[in-house]
């Protein structure tokens, strides 16, 4: 299993690749939706890949757009981590594609339940 991590934050980007890579995932990074996109052309598609909505360049609802545009990705699992809260934000992230939604700050226990609805990991 093979996990994306796009986050302009190198900080929360090494503590979500550490909580995935403890559930066996290799991991790639981008710390933006274009750099996302550059690591599936150049890489080739993952499993999962979670998002951050606030990033410079290309944003993560720009990412889950783009990503939904084309078939080859279309069981990749996409979920968006932000601290965006309101109700409208769930409802674009998921309108735009995404499986799920989970806000910052956010604890292992959280990610592993949302992990588990998608069925990436049995619980």
């Amino acid at each position: 299993m093979r996990a994306l991590i796009i986050d302009d934050s190198r900080a929360l980007r090494a503590i979500v690749a550490k909580l995935v890579k403890g559930l066996g995932f290799e991991v790639l990074e981008a710390g933006n939706g274009r750099e996302g996109l550059e690591q599936l052309k150049s890489q080739g598609a993952v499993d999962l890949s979670l998002v951050d909505w606030n990033m410079p360049d290309m944003n993560g609802i720009q990412f889950i757009q783009a990503v939904r545009a084309q078939e080859q990705y279309n069981d990749m699992k996409l979920m968006v981590i932000t601290t965006q809260t309101e109700i409208d934000h769930i409802t674009e992230a998921l309108e735009s594609g995404a499986n799920e939604y989970l806000m910052k700050p956010f604890t292992k226990e959280a990610l592993l339940t949302k992990l588990e609805m998608l069925g990436i990991v049995n619980p």
